[in-house]
């Protein structure tokens, strides 16, 4: 069945499709600029799940109803794969933190030290990055809300909630980073 869409329907997702390339763009350069090897991780996975964003909003210009069961199913694959990803994260700091242990006393405190600063200037960039990141998800999906609500048909309505919702996701899983690494006070 293919869509015909309203003048206005088109001008409205045409943004969306703006708004998913800035998100792919932004989360793929962040991801290179992250200092936190979690957070490139985050910011890599976002960047995939907003590439699905960006396939759907053009499936939907193209007059396609796209099959969001199958986005699911991807996305569950790569929730996995961070997951895998994580818990090599994860057992790559213990070993570095066993291998730091096993150095002399002053070398450790200077490591420390020098350490701490570059956490510090570290975790100021990151953050400009993710406060970046959870603005840029609260305005697409504020934008989304306005496109939903004009959709004349059900399905592509339907399929811009999935989505809206997703962002939602996106900007709760940057707020949570934030939250757990200091950057962010509620």
């Amino acid at each position: 069945m293919a869509l015909n869409l309203t003048q206005k329907e088109q001008l409205l997702l045409q943004d969306q499709k703006k708004h998913e390339q800035l998100c792919v763009q932004k989360y793929q350069s962040y991801a290179e600029q992250a200092q936190d090897p979690q957070l490139k991780q985050l910011f890599n996975s976002l960047a995939q799940q907003e590439q699905q964003h960006l396939n759907s909003v053009n499936q939907i210009l193209s007059g396609q109803i796209p099959n969001m069961q199958q986005n699911q199913q991807q996305q569950q694959q790569q929730n996995q794969l961070q997951q895998q990803q994580q818990q090599q994260l994860q057992q790559q700091q213990q070993i570095n933190t066993l291998q730091q242990q096993t150095q002399p006393q002053q070398t450790q405190q200077q490591m420390f030290e020098i350490g701490q600063m570059q956490r510090g200037m570290a975790n100021k960039q990151d953050a400009d990055l993710c406060n970046d990141m959870l603005l840029t998800e609260k305005y697409v999906s504020n934008t989304y809300d306005t496109t939903i609500f004009e959709c004349t048909n059900s399905q592509v309505r339907q399929t811009l909630n999935h989505i809206q919702k997703e962002e939602q996701e996106h900007g709760e899983k940057i707020f949570n980073y934030m939250k757990n690494n200091g950057m962010y006070n509620p």
